[in-house]
């Protein structure tokens, strides 16, 4: 029987209006890329030593034979790396952070505020303080001790979790407890270390693209590609999820199973972001709601855009180190938390009320 005819224009008005929607949020997607790509190039021309667009666009282009051998240098083997790195603990850490708001269903998740990030430093400030270093790879030690320590604070909260039951409730306080628990061992450590280690703890603590090389490039890199090749394979389930544990169960989907399977992914996404670079705060928690304004729920696009807008903050703060004190860098994590906790405020005032 064919659908009376008042019916039939709010069908196409809501096919129009939904045709609508996807292309502003497509577009939103594309706009967010093309600023990264933007600021990428910025984030490579600013620095003590002073380079132009077109000597930089060469390098980055060009075969080496073909450019002035000193902008080669520093383009490669030094602003190169630091930008890249920028972008893919951003991404990890801006992705990490809207998995851990869907599974929990916490506007206030985030590797940082379920203490995964303070745990990498307190591994780090262990092997500082004794001096300890690996056989073969000496060099490795602080960023294998860091991986480790945050996949053991992973580890922690989901034991407390599993103990009590796999809820969002229980994961976010075992996650709260997992964050003051090591943020006090660090400061044990800071307190017992001498002047000089505790300068050294300190730094690192702070959190610095000067630490990047090529291969902690690669690892975090290939760490990164994996667990988004895993996450899209659930994007649809995730999308589900943010219905309601109800809703998805009537869906077929093994909830507890989805959010042990995505806890463990972020845990070694967050775990290979700050174990090279330091503890970077806010990157985590204010990507992913700057992603959900834009594009909404559907991880199709909500999980690349809360990469994209993590990318951005922190090849923006990557900047702003630089730019702040010409001639030195400020460490990335000092311009992160000034420049998150107002934003952070921001989005509170401005953002609409959104059901969690």
């Amino acid at each position: 029987m064919p659908l009376p005819e008042n019916e039939l224009i709010m069908t196409s008005q809501t096919i129009k209006s939904y045709r609508q929607l996807v292309a502003r949020r497509f577009f939103w997607a594309l706009f967010t890329a093309s600023g990264l790509a933007i600021i990428i190039i910025i984030d490579i021309l600013v620095g003590p030593a002073f380079l132009n667009v077109f000597d930089v666009l060469a390098s980055l282009v060009l075969p080496k034979a073909s450019v002035d051998p000193m902008v080669y240098v520093i383009v490669h083997s030094i602003r190169l790396p630091m930008t890249l790195m920028a972008i893919l603990v951003g991404a990890s850490l801006g992705i990490a952070g809207a998995q851990m708001q869907t599974i929990l269903g916490n506007p206030l998740a985030s590797p940082y505020t379920l203490g995964f990030s303070a745990a990498a430093g307190f591994g780090a400030a262990v092997v500082i303080l004794f001096g300890l270093q690996l056989p073969l790879i000496p060099e490795f030690t602080v960023p294998v001790a860091a991986f480790l320590t945050a996949s053991l604070a992973c580890a922690l909260v989901y034991g407390f979790a599993h103990v009590r039951g796999i809820t969002s409730e229980i994961m976010i306080l075992a996650g709260i407890a997992t964050l003051f628990l090591f943020q006090s061992l660090q400061s044990l450590i800071q307190y017992l270390a001498a002047p000089e280690v505790l300068q050294e703890i300190v730094f690192w603590l702070f959190g610095s693209m000067l630490k990047a090389t090529w291969f902690s490039v690669s690892v975090s890199g290939g760490i990164l590609l994996i667990s988004i090749l895993l996450l899209a394979r659930d994007s649809w389930k995730l999308t589900a999820l943010r219905l309601g544990d109800e809703r998805a169960r009537s869906l077929g989907i093994n909830v507890p199973r989805l959010r042990l399977k995505i806890f463990i992914i972020v845990s070694f996404l967050t775990a290979g972001a700050v174990a090279f670079v330091g503890t970077i705060g806010f990157v985590g928690l204010v990507a992913p709601h700057i992603a959900r304004m834009l594009v909404g729920e559907d991880q199709r696009l909500f999980m690349p855009v809360s990469g994209i807008m993590g990318a951005i903050v922190m090849v923006g703060a990557s900047i702003a180190s630089k730019v702040i004190s010409p001639g030195a860098v400020v460490p990335i994590g000092i311009v992160t938390a000034i420049v998150g906790v107002p934003f952070l405020f921001a989005l509170i005032l401005t953002g609409k009320k959104r059901h969690w």
